[in-house]
């Protein structure tokens, strides 16, 4: 590999051509403020957490859902767990929505509906980490602090060509961002407030993954791995293990009129608090249910990826005449009608959206 050109950093010059860019190509988001508007800190707050390890396409459906549905943080705070889980469906962590829940209860009853200002006070609530903290409190209330999201980091690895491997590499990378953010402050709350979200938006545009436009970035010649003419080698990444492959089994059991057992999952488990099909213990934090069930066969498999493993279910099914009296056998149970028209109202994770899927087109065909 070349020889890196060192060259002094000029961050007042970063940052200014970093905002010049944005003050001209901004997206135009719904959790963002345009002109002088007072930003709302419960949108930035929402937007953050939704956005965690999910891209802005995806959000936005799901951002605009739950503001019509619950307008404030007091609405929110009064909101049904179940309401909760069900308009989060599909968009995965389900964790996220169990913690997003508690923080706004919190808020709402500890904090008067106002959320903390720094990033001390912030990171105490329920699923605000640090990275979440520091965006809340830097665009929400234009407090200066190093912000850090995957667009961040991937542009700061670039700028200063850092060598060292994800995940251990992040600390280098938090180093080198402290110089991007350095005296942010003294260019005044507006620019504080603006450059996380100006370095977001070059990162989802311009400094992507793969085929970065180089030639539209504004700080293209502070960049080591443009320089180097290898951007899209950074950051670099530890070679990845083979994804751990689980199996079980997951049961469609319905009755005549289009009932079907399904379960609430219990908060300990993978997918906790969200309603589903019943499954034996493939996330190892359960029981394994044993249907004893005439007429019983598999009837098909579905395949499914978690951030850790591989997941592959076989779908076993069966119809009988009433599937009532299983629910003294297991109290955990209930029925929902999942007639094809019902399917998508359940709130099912994807998971279970997928055997629904493929279990009525069985049963129906």
């Amino acid at each position: 590999m070349p020889k890196k050109s060192i060259s002094r950093f000029n961050a007042s010059q970063f940052q200014d051509n970093i905002l010049e860019w944005y003050a001209k190509n901004r997206r135009v988001l719904p959790w963002r403020v345009a002109g002088g508007g007072r930003t709302d800190p419960y949108k930035v707050w929402l937007s953050e957490i939704m956005l965690q390890q999910t891209t802005v396409p995806a959000v936005i459906p799901y951002f605009l859902k739950f503001l019509e549905k619950w307008p404030s943080v007091f609405d929110l705070a009064n909101a049904r767990d179940e309401d909760v889980m069900v308009a989060w469906a599909g968009l995965g962590y389900y964790a996220r929505a169990r913690n997003l829940l508690k923080c706004a209860r919190v808020v709402a009853h500890d904090f008067g509906g106002v959320f903390p200002k720094t990033i001390d006070e912030l990171i105490k609530l329920s699923g605000v980490g640090p990275y979440t903290a520091a965006a809340i409190s830097t665009i929400a209330y234009g407090n200066a602090a190093t912000v850090m999201d995957g667009n961040i980091e991937r542009i700061v690895a670039r700028i200063f060509a850092i060598e060292t491997p994800l995940p251990q590499g992040k600390k280098d990378i938090r180093e080198k961002a402290d110089i991007v953010f350095a005296d942010i402050s003294e260019l005044g709350k507006k620019s504080v407030q603006a450059f996380p979200q100006a370095l977001m938006d070059i990162g989802a545009g311009v400094c992507t993954p793969k085929n970065p436009l180089c030639e539209f970035c504004p700080v293209q010649k502070y960049c080591q791995a443009y320089k180097l003419r290898t951007p899209e080698s950074f950051p670099v990444r530890a070679i990845k293990k083979e994804s751990l492959v689980r199996k079980g089994k997951v049961y469609w059991i319905q009755d005549k009129a289009g009932n079907v057992m399904v379960e609430k999952r219990s908060d300990n488990r993978m997918l906790g608090g969200m309603l589903g099909l019943p499954t034996t213990n493939w996330d190892k934090k359960g029981k394994d249910i044993d249907f004893q069930v005439k007429g019983l066969k598999k009837i098909g498999v579905i395949y499914h990826t978690f951030t850790h493993f591989k997941l592959e279910l076989d779908i076993y099914g069966a119809i009988l005449p009433d599937i009532k009296i299983m629910l003294d056998s297991f109290p955990q149970l209930t029925m929902l009608n999942l007639k094809e028209s019902n399917i998508n109202k359940a709130g099912f994770p994807t998971v279970f959206l997928k055997a629904s899927k493929m279990a009525l087109k069985y049963f129906s065909g």
